[in-house]
């Protein structure tokens, strides 16, 4: 059977994002039970987002595409804020919270560099 691909698929910073989707819902398995509705959920959907609004940005024209960008990288830093307060809390240790950190900053960077190049090719049609 023939495997379906969508274009949005082949974007390096949506593999990164999904990627630190795993990572996510790894470290959030070892989270305390009563925090299932409280910070699991929140971080959990945090990293999710990322994937979506890249996803959903993604082949519409750059001016929306930029819009969910920008929501995606709202999201990376609502992750920073989760992971640190995981940290604080002692639900992940400072390592953890540092890959977390690696992660984000690398996904913000590949977020902003696609940004970037949505807005010089609009700015060469000008």
């Amino acid at each position: 059977m023939k495997e379906i691909k969508f274009n949005f698929e082949e974007l390096k910073v949506y593999q990164k994002s999904l990627d630190f989707v795993d990572i996510v819902y790894e470290i959030t398995q070892e989270f305390p039970k009563n925090e299932r509705y409280g910070l699991t959920s929140q971080f959990t959907r945090a990293a999710v987002s990322i994937s979506l609004n890249i996803a959903e940005g993604a082949g519409d024209t750059d001016a929306q595409f930029n819009r969910f960008l920008k929501i995606a990288l709202g999201s990376v830093k609502e992750c920073v804020v989760c992971s640190t307060i995981a940290s604080r809390q002692q639900f992940i240790d400072q390592n953890s919270n540092n890959i977390n950190r690696e992660k984000l900053e690398e996904l913000s960077k590949m977020i902003i560099g696609l940004q970037k190049y949505l807005n010089s090719k609009n700015t060469s049609k000008d």
